[in-house]
């Protein structure tokens, strides 16, 4: 059973804790990587996976900017599925959703994926539009994840 309650105790200090994950990360998702941690005032193993993710994302909002240029709608879809993945596993619900909208946009889709879109314009400016909101989103969600790791930001 998950210790919330060592959790709820740094929240009451000042610190974020899973009650105040807001809209951005999933609690219970979260707390499943939470979970693997030996050490709770470390928190090594789960400090890695959510440290090793902002890497990954920085990394990856580079390449989206690249295939934007370059109007590589396949490539951004791939890009979009790749981390949409990374931020289920996190529990970033609004990052994998805007992850989602662009993986469907590169495939010349609506944002649900399910209506074929022929103009291929229209689908850059969407991802233009969403890439913009999900750094946002991302911005928003590291800020609270470096908050519960203790961190300040690099």
């Amino acid at each position: 059973m998950p210790n919330t309650q060592a959790v709820e105790e740094r929240s009451d200090e000042g610190s974020a804790g899973l009650p105040e994950c807001g809209h951005e990360i999933d609690p219970a998702t979260f707390e499943q990587i939470l979970e693997m941690d030996d050490d709770e005032d470390e928190r090594e193993f789960s400090r890695g996976i959510v440290y090793g993710f902002f890497e990954q994302a920085e990394s990856t909002f580079k390449n989206m900017e690249m295939s934007l240029q370059k109007r590589d709608l396949a490539e951004l879809s791939s890009l979009g599925h790749f981390l949409k993945g990374s931020s289920a596993t996190l529990g970033l619900t609004k990052v994998k959703d805007s992850c989602e909208k662009i993986q469907h946009y590169g495939s010349m889709k609506d944002e649900t994926g399910t209506i074929d879109e022929t103009d291929e314009v229209k689908c850059l400016r969407r991802i233009t539009e969403t890439l913009a909101t999900v750094k946002l989103e991302y911005a928003e969600a590291e800020k609270r994840l470096r908050r519960f790791y203790h961190d300040s930001g690099s």
